[in-house]
């Protein structure tokens, strides 16, 4: 049975129409003395459709437009709020709980303008927030939140089916992401170790609320990250009735359920398998992947002071070769680059797990928070030359774990002076295990790596910030600390070697333009591939001067709103890195590498590599206004790195120019259309010495060129532009909603070339040797492109 079939089935065994329109209930909450609070404004926001909440503050609103819905609250002594997005079906009614912050200043009722845009003032710029409706009808980004994330200023892609994400010039291992407060290390399948890119995230929408994107600015209790810090938060479960949503891409299929466990706990469960390597060898590619993930949470409120919220998700993921891909009619160039993957892939298999609590007291006079979590990384990862399992053959046997078990402590209050307060530490344990065989090959000849790891790290931090408005609340300032450090050696011990102060700035012109600056030192501890890497002698021979890496941010801009649903900023920022781990054996900083499926960081380093990124941005973003909706941004960024000469080159992120258009229109009857056209430019990359690359001894151990690392970053791609497109149909039944789209990626088939194969000339013998140096290959270049359409369709039900 195919898709199409299966959903008019499906439709018809729901068609029957009933009301047009829906209902949303809840209750409002002081979010200090979680108490309930009467007779507050509950409006759905755009409309005059509200009710007033109850004496003991629950409410109802009926007739409410089918679809996502956003609610507007108010109260006299309270600040106003516009709450995030609720689906709202014929036979699903969201329960809402709103928490109002009392506003001190606002001693009588006035009108106050409510926005759409999230602003603190921790973080009073470098901060943007995504809802669930802009993550699911996100043009090309098939409903994986990373994907939607590149639309936004400062974020560069690379060209294909990854979904890596580059801050404003800084590595991929430069991000940190956290699902509801608590730290989640591994969110991709397939996910580089060292590094945080793949190609499909872990992390279901369907159980999303909202994301937040700090691209600078984080706030002190966020640490051990450069470049950013992305917060996901969950879904409650409904508390009345237990709902159904069932997902069938192009990719994978899934099952969402969630309802209550009790009369004050709910819960949500997801479960999804891919089918990729079944579709991948009925169209004859040479690899096939399978994943498979599970999320759950669990949301109690142990009473009205306190709650409790329980994580957990994983993924297993594996990776093999389809060696039978020509075996039938290929033509020549697609046989040829089937055999570079053949030959160069390794077979490859993970899995990961996160677990997590936290428990939230509002007391009187602060609010304590405690969080407990444990995560696991399991990668092996096997290659023989050929792809014949002899032992002769073994190029690559590789198998490592990371597990660490996390404690952290916060503690929020606010002073009768009105200072918010912010303390807390943070306290960690961590092994790291790695078994590895390896032959590498460079331009100083063929190496062999042969040793077994085992390390235990205690890591801990304390953490402090300060914040207040004076001049009638014009002027926000906010001044935090963090001190960090690890058992690992007597550098990193010392937690006042790893002194973060930041400082943020925000001023108020008037009611719709603002001044605001940031300024921050920020420090991460190199990865688990380096502090536990092992030279032949079986020395752990990074520890002796490894550094926290550093970077120092620098961050001004103007923002201006016209009205609550329209934004306009521009910023300028200077980001400089002290202390990057730099590659003995090759000799080029480890800031240029994680772009790929290969480890980052397991070789012998030390920490002297320097760089540095600079440039501008611009947004002009429109919220939904009578069902359009839009977001521009340009970015101009350069990225450098000192090579083993000192000298500043581009490092591997230094695409300069990059643009993103993202617009859409709600249409009636339920039909909305959506595009996105991304342009970014070049990224420098590293040509081959063909001098070695044609060496037997090297080209049998890489199946590849050996890269010219004396001339570092010495060419470029050229710029790369990509149109997406995406179109949904929704039907409201009586008892299910459902939502059929169709999400073209690449629309036009915009080719980028990428860096071309080197494969060796073959005849009916094998592979030709040079016939005036016997010991060298005679090589062709295959070339590389990426750059086909990719059209995905999918169907959503929701009872």
């Amino acid at each position: 049975m195919n898709k199409f079939t299966f959903f008019i089935i499906l439709l018809q065994s729901f068609l029957v129409i009933g009301q047009n329109e829906g209902s949303i209930s809840g209750k409002v909450i002081d979010a200090k003395t979680r108490n309930t609070i009467p007779f507050v404004n509950v409006l759905v926001y755009g409309t005059t459709i509200g009710v007033a909440s109850k004496e003991d503050g629950t409410f109802k609103i009926n007739n409410i437009p089918l679809g996502y819905n956003k609610l507007k609250v108010s109260f006299i002594g309270f600040e106003t709020i516009v709450t995030e997005e609720y689906l709202v079906t014929k036979d699903n009614t969201p329960f809402v709980v709103i928490e109002l912050k009392e506003n001190s200043t606002q001693l009588k009722e006035v009108e106050v303008k409510s926005s759409l845009f999230k602003k603190s003032i921790e973080s009073p710029l470098s901060l943007q927030s995504l809802g669930i409706a802009e993550i699911e009808k996100n043009p090309g980004g098939n409903r994986d939140v990373l994907k939607v994330i590149q639309s936004f200023p400062g974020v560069a892609s690379n060209p294909g089916f990854r979904n890596d994400i580059i801050i404003r010039g800084g590595a991929t291992s430069e991000n940190k992401f956290y699902v509801d407060g608590i730290e989640v290390p591994v969110i991709n399948h397939f996910q580089t170790q060292g590094a945080t890119g793949g190609p499909v995230g872990i992390m279901n929408t369907d159980l999303i609320r909202k994301v937040d994107f700090y691209s600078s600015a984080f706030p002190a209790n966020r640490g051990n990250t450069l470049s950013s810090v992305i917060e996901f938060t969950q879904k409650r479960g409904n508390p009345n009735s237990l709902n159904t949503r069932a997902t069938l891409g192009t990719s994978d299929a899934g099952i969402t359920l969630d309802g209550p466990l009790g009369d004050k706990t709910t819960f949500m469960l997801s479960v999804r398998q891919s089918y990729l390597q079944l579709l991948f060898k009925l169209i004859k590619l040479p690899f096939l992947p399978t994943y498979n993930d599970l999320q759950l949470n669990i949301k109690s409120q142990l009473t009205k002071n306190s709650e409790l919220s329980i994580i957990a998700l994983g993924a297993i993921d594996d990776f093999k070769l389809n060696e039978s891909v020509n075996d039938g009619e290929t033509d020549e160039e697609t046989l040829k680059r089937n055999k570079v993957v053949l030959n160069t892939v390794p077979v490859n298999s993970q899995w990961n797990y996160t677990i997590g609590a936290s428990y939230k007291y509002f007391g009187e006079s602060a609010t304590h928070l405690f969080v407990v979590s444990r995560n696991e990384l399991k990668n092996e990862a096997v290659k023989y030359f050929m792809n014949d399992e002899t032992p002769n053959n073994l190029l690559l046997d590789y198998d490592s774990k990371e597990t660490e078990t996390k404690f952290r402590y916060e503690n929020d209050f606010t002073t009768n002076s009105n200072y918010k307060i912010n303390l807390g530490v943070n306290l960690e344990t961590a092994t790291y295990l790695n078994n590895t065989y390896r032959k590498v090959a460079n331009t100083q000849g063929v190496f062999e790596d042969n040793f077994n790891s085992e390390i235990d790290f205690l890591k801990y931090g304390f953490f402090g910030q300060t914040s207040k408005q004076f001049f009638n609340n014009k002027l926000g300032i906010s001044l935090g600390i963090r001190l960090d450090g690890v058992d690992y050696n007597k550098e990193m011990k010392n937690v006042f070697n790893q002194f973060s102060p930041r400082l943020s700035l925000s001023y108020s012109l008037n009611d719709k333009w603002s001044l605001n600056s940031s300024i921050g030192r920020y420090h991460q501890l190199p990865s688990y591939t380096v502090l536990g890497y092992k030279n032949n002698l079986n020395e752990f021979v990074n520890k002796k001067g490894l550094k926290y890496i550093q970077s120092d941010h620098i961050v001004s801009g103007l923002m201006y709103k016209p009205n609550s649903s329209s934004k306009i900023t521009f910023e300028g920022f200077y980001k400089l890195y002290k202390n990057y781990p730099f590659s003995v054996r090759d000799q080029i900083s480890l800031a240029n590498f994680g772009a790929d499926f290969d480890v980052v960081g397991n070789e012998e380093v030390v920490s002297n590599s320097k760089g540095r990124a600079y440039g501008f941005e611009f947004l002009a973003q429109k919220k939904s206004y009578d069902g359009l909706y839009g977001i521009a941004t340009y970015t101009f960024v350069r990225s450098e790195f000192k090579n083993a000469l000192g000298e500043f080159i581009p490092s591997t992120w230094d695409n300069r120019h990059l643009l993103t258009i993202t617009a859409g229109k709600k249409l009636k009857r339920n039909w909305e259309v959506g595009s996105k056209f991304r342009l970014v430019g070049g990224r420098p990359y590293t040509p081959y010495n063909y001098q070695e690359s044609s060496l037997k001894s090297n080209y049998d151990v890489k199946n590849g060129g050996v890269l010219d690392y004396s001339n570092l970053n010495g060419e470029r791609f050229a710029t790369y532009t990509q149109l997406d497109f995406r179109v949904d149909k929704t039907w409201y039944l009586k008892k299910a909603a459902i939502n059929l789209y169709i999400d073209i990626q690449n629309l036009y088939a915009s080719s980028s070339k990428q860096q071309p194969f080197l494969l060796p000339i073959e005849d009916e013998n094998g592979r030709v040797s040079d016939p005036n140096d016997n010991t060298r290959y005679l090589l062709e270049e295959v070339e590389s492109t990426t750059g086909r359409v990719l059209p995905r369709i999918g169907v959503i039900v929701d009872f």
